[in-house]
């Protein structure tokens, strides 16, 4: 027998070991291994069950996701899932790790199912743009009922093994896989019990034959959020063909959908997307057997909306926090706020009842930033003021431990300044979040000059550990995420003076597919910041500061660009901001004119793109897709469209120089020039997507 599967028998039971590191793949080899080995053990008259397990620390999964681009085609396993659902013995999957896709579509041909208490199983195809091919929309329905199916499959996040024993797709937890289902095997030997081919049993979606909503009101609840995906809507109507239409008819419209999904463009984009993700876990530069230092408890110096978002995400990856402030009052404040957002999780059913009482405990309170001796990991979230971070940084070198990662969440300022205020520049780097930092998924890891690969590992580490994206970038202004933001900026502001509307800018780029436009952008960040930053640099930005000197400083005072009605998040246009910005506009002498959506859409987006290059040819970033990660964790580029620099590439980079040119010459704005990077890459007729990654170290 191959290799990648080996049969053995132990008595009456053979046990077929599938063995394809390092992750098990299901790969066409491996299925026509599996394929002679259950065919072998079938027809030996000595074998009266098998047990299907897997070599290594994970059950089987699909095969190699395929890169944007390039064809996308079902595995065809039809055969050995026929095989196996057909068989006159009974087969039982030993599951241990994670049974994912076609991994789990394996599974449910086999009679039943056992798995260790750690085991994940689920179908995470819909994150892909795509949805289960092997017969796992209408198998799983079957096993589990159509609710939890669609849980499962339109939402793509997997269940435990705890919850599967508990609904029925799986038959018991077992300490062994191996072992376990050995004996389980022989309990179904022993019992005479009769084998549970899902493809033919119909027993859980009977009720949801009779009463319809038992399925449409569980696919509304998980499309809810879905927006303009298309994934999730199609593997929802093929859960529906479960329930409609006979075994047979659904996994042939389960095949065409697949088809469908994984030759369009979303598909395209969302591999890209997995593959950026992928790609960013390598730190370039830095040698790869690179530890991390341990981080067992965190420090968070400000207790205000981003310092209490900080230390909400740490405590929510079960890692203990000293939230630490100057003011007695800010503190309680700030505790207070965490102990509300958690309840009000708690109260929506999104965490259990006791959570919130459990992650207060996690958290510890101090005035003073003494109280930092404990802490591995250090991270400065005070007001963005370079002078209090540099305060700041000048202490940490008194009172933080050896060895302590310094870290600020700085937005702009230059971590190498804060470095030299100690006697440990290696040890320093910035983790910048974004608001809300316990929902944001970005952080953007700082590399300064003297940052220590140890360090930069660990940030790197311990922000995936806390469920966040950490994507490694230099240091300049603004870093990625804000240096190109800063360019959007300035043409929203241009045209705002020119005579273009908060409400019109940000309609143009939620119907893009923003999940809001730059202003209620701005007013749920906050002006304030920005405000005093120019105060302390001598700038000046008319209107913005017209706001700001009116008290509008943005959602959470109820008025900025826009108005709140109290406890509202929902932004509406403020008649008194039009009168402001006329009578600014008035003042400053210039004219509004009538601006069309076409240009409110390259104006922002293209010069973005134009930055984004400048951005990889200073080596500020690595690669094209860190740069897509930033924007799609950190300022909810829609991730259909993969990023501004992957969808530069389908616009074509031709196209976007020749209109940045015009744009330039239009509004007589020179820093809309082409940048180097964009015209040579739109000369060659190449994109983005065709440069190798490189970086320097601020």
């Amino acid at each position: 027998m191959s290799e990648l599967v080996k049969l053995k028998r132990r008595e009456r039971i053979a046990i077929v070991t599938a063995d394809n590191p390092p992750a098990n793949e299901l790969s066409a080899e491996v299925q026509r291994s599996l394929l002679k080995c259950i065919k072998a053990a079938i027809n030996d008259p000595e074998v009266e069950g098998v047990v299907l397990a897997c070599a290594g620390p994970t059950f089987l999964a699909s095969a190699a996701i395929v890169e944007p681009g390039k064809p996308v085609e079902a595995p065809d396993s039809d055969e050995l899932l026929a095989v196996i659902e057909n068989s006159p013995k009974p087969i039982v999957a030993a599951i241990r790790g994670d049974a994912l896709s076609g991994g789990l579509e394996l599974a449910l041909a086999c009679h039943f199912r056992v798995a260790t208490e750690g085991a994940k199983l689920g179908f995470p195809e819909v994150k892909l743009g795509v949805l289960p091919s092997g017969g796992g929309t209408q198998r799983l329905p079957r096993a589990v009922g159509p609710e939890l199916a669609v849980k499962m499959i339109v939402g793509g996040d997997p269940i435990s093994a705890c919850e599967a024993a508990k609904n029925g797709l799986i038959d018991e937890i077992v300490e062994s896989p191996d072992a376990g289902g050995e004996a389980f095997v022989r309990k179904v030997l022993a019992d005479r019990r009769p084998l549970r081919r899902l493809r033919d049993d119909n027993s859980k979606i009977v009720a949801a034959r009779a009463d319809r909503s038992i399925l449409t009101n569980a696919i509304a609840s998980m499309t809810k959020r879905a927006g303009r995906l298309e994934a999730p809507f199609a593997a929802a109507e093929a859960v529906g063909c479960a329930i409609d239409l006979p075994f047979e008819e659904g996994l042939r419209k389960e095949r065409e959908t697949f088809r469908k999904l994984a030759a369009n463009d979303q598909s395209k984009a969302l591999r890209h997307v997995f593959f950026a993700e992928r790609e960013a876990r390598n730190i370039v530069d830095i040698p790869a057997s690179t530890r991390p230092r341990p981080v067992e408890r965190v420090a968070v110096i400000g207790a205000g909306k981003m310092g209490g978002g900080i230390a909400m995400s740490f405590v929510n990856a079960g890692i203990p926090v000293t939230l630490i402030d100057v003011d007695a009052e800010q503190l309680k404040r700030g505790l207070g706020v965490m102990q509300k957002n958690w309840e009000t999780s708690a109260a929506r059913g999104s965490i259990p009842a006791d959570a919130p009482a459990k992650r207060m405990a996690l958290v510890s309170g101090a005035v003073g930033i003494d109280n930092v001796r404990d802490a591995d990991l250090i991270i400065e979230a005070v007001f963005e003021s370079m002078a209090l971070k540099l305060e700041v940084f000048s202490q940490l070198d008194t009172f933080a431990k050896p060895g302590a990662v310094l870290a600020s969440n700085t937005s702009y300022y230059d971590i190498n300044e804060m470095a030299k205020m100690t006697k440990r520049p290696q040890d320093v780097l910035g983790m910048h979040f974004n608001l809300p930092a316990n929902v944001m998924k970005l952080c953007e890891v700082v590399r300064g000059a003297k940052t220590a690969p140890d360090a930069l590992q660990t940030a790197v580490s311990i922000s995936w550990k806390i469920g966040k994206v950490p994507v490694v970038v230099g240091v300049c202004h603004g870093f990625v995420g804000n240096r190109m933001w800063d360019q959007r900026n300035n043409q929203v502001q241009k045209m705002l003076y020119e005579g273009a509307l908060p409400q019109q800018v940000d309609g143009v780029m939620t119907k893009f597919g923003m999940a809001m436009g730059p202003f209620a952008m701005v007013d749920l960040s906050s002006l304030e910041g920005s405000w005093r930053m120019r105060k302390e640099s001598g700038e000046k930005a008319p209107i913005e500061d017209a706001l700001c000197e009116a008290g509008r400083f943005g959602q959470r005072w109820g008025k900025g660009y826009y108005k709140y009605e109290a406890g509202s998040r929902v932004p509406m246009p403020d008649p008194e901001v039009e009168k402001l910005i006329d009578e600014t506009l008035t003042r400053l002498g210039c004219k509004r004119r009538s601006i069309n959506d076409e240009e409110i859409l390259e104006r922002l987006i293209y010069p973005m793109i134009n930055e984004g290059a400048r951005i990889l040819e200073e080596g500020i970033a690595a690669r094209p897709g860190d740069i897509d990660l930033v924007w799609l964790y950190g300022f909810a580029w829609p991730i259909y469209r993969g990023g501004p620099m992957y969808w530069a590439d389908q616009v074509g980079l031709a196209h976007i120089a020749d209109r940045l040119t015009f744009y330039a010459k239009e509004t007589n704005d020179s820093s809309l020039e082409p940048a180097p990077l964009l015209e040579r890459l739109a000369a060659q007729g190449k994109g983005f997507a065709s440069l190798a990654p490189h970086t320097k170290a601020a």
